[in-house]
């Protein structure tokens, strides 16, 4: 009996154990809300976010706001935080200094790079990642290149570029398309015009490598359905032909200006686990993406998806009742202008990828 209890024992243990050479890496990406220091930056509008502005930004809220966002990334690990996080509406290099110095955050090892455009407001974008698990290579940021003399001063789109413990190269960029303040359609072609910007872009890197690597996330300010992320950075539902190692498209193919760069988004299907990461008068709507190209689908390459990771983290803490629309929303910073002390008006977005060294 002895005997048998023993070899039993053996067996589970060794199903327990995790394949050799294989390694998860998380990826997460969050729109923040808001991340402003208190002090004065005289060439942006950050006036809301000081102690004498109109939201009271203090130095103990601002400090709640960073444990609170330590809070955010480290729960969306589970058993280690993410490899990489993108991060939107982020002011400057002080507040990743903080969160990643000043937080549970210190002990994960983080290092980042971000953007430093000429937007109004004075926010920006940033990658936080693991120097464990990526191999930071390079960076950049790219402005977005307008077609109307006027138009709205945006975020500029970070590129990180870098490597995976399996050698490959990935090629990251994360992006906060202009927002639709004053009318939907009013503000949509610049939103079209940061999406060209964008497919340009993964272009290059195709014209230089054949399956390039691209993982795309952040804020878009527009729904999987809508022009921008449709028509123009042209990516497309992530199709159940993928699974077979496949690089077919299910669709009819783009002009030969975009010959076979194969881009998905995740997060366009029908019935989303949760019904949106952003919640606007009472509607969800799904405003974040993470979009991958197609060598990341493929099941014979190093580095790949792993099918029905990606999803919105949505854990109770992350939430409170809508009392004027009903339902849940997201547990924020502010309320309009009443200090809530919770965490974004977003939800974070997560994504599992399978290494095989």
């Amino acid at each position: 009996m002895t005997r048998i209890l023993t070899i039993t024992f053996f067996i589970l243990t060794l199903f327990s154990l995790p394949s050799q050479g294989q390694t998860d890496f998380r990826v997460m990406s969050y729109n923040v809300e808001n991340l402003f220091d208190t002090k004065d930056d005289p060439f942006t509008a950050d006036n809301d976010f000081l102690p004498s502005g109109n939201r009271h930004w203090t130095p103990g809220r601002f400090y709640h706001k960073l444990q609170q966002l330590a809070k955010v990334i480290t729960a969306a690990g589970e058993w280690s935080t993410p490899a990489l996080v993108g991060l939107c509406e982020v002011e400057n290099d002080s507040v990743l200094v903080r969160l990643l110095n000043y937080t549970p955050l210190r002990r994960q090892h983080y290092r980042y790079c971000m953007t430093h455009g000429q937007d109004t407001r004075g926010i920006n974008v940033a990658l936080l990642y693991q120097r464990d698990k990526f191999r930071y290579r390079g960076h950049t940021e790219h402005p977005v290149r307008f077609t109307r003399k006027q138009h709205k001063h945006t975020r500029n789109i970070l590129h990180v570029w870098g490597d995976v413990i399996t050698g490959d190269r990935i090629d990251v960029f994360v992006c906060h398309f202009p927002s639709r303040y004053g009318g939907e359609k009013e503000s949509e072609p610049d939103r079209l015009d940061a999406a060209r910007t964008l497919r340009v872009l993964c272009d290059s890197l195709h014209h230089l490598h054949p399956a390039p690597h691209i993982l795309i996330m952040g804020d878009f300010n527009d729904t999987p359905d809508d022009m921008s992320i449709r028509e123009i950075l042209y990516a497309h539902p992530f199709p159940i032909s993928c699974l077979s190692g496949s690089d077919s498209m299910p669709m009819k193919s783009r002009t030969d200006a975009y010959p076979s760069l194969h881009l998905y988004n995740l997060f366009a299907k029908d019935k989303p686990y949760f019904p949106g990461s952003h919640k606007y008068q009472g509607e969800w709507s799904q405003l974040d993406q993470l979009i991958l190209s197609s060598s990341l689908t493929d099941t014979t390459s190093r580095m790949q998806v792993i099918p029905g990771s990606a999803r919105i983290f949505s854990p109770p803490f992350l939430l409170t009742k809508d009392k004027t629309w009903r339902g849940e929303r997201p547990f924020r910073t502010y309320y309009g202008f009443k200090y809530e002390g919770g965490y974004s008006d977003h939800l974070p977005l997560i994504v599992d990828f399978l290494l095989l060294k």
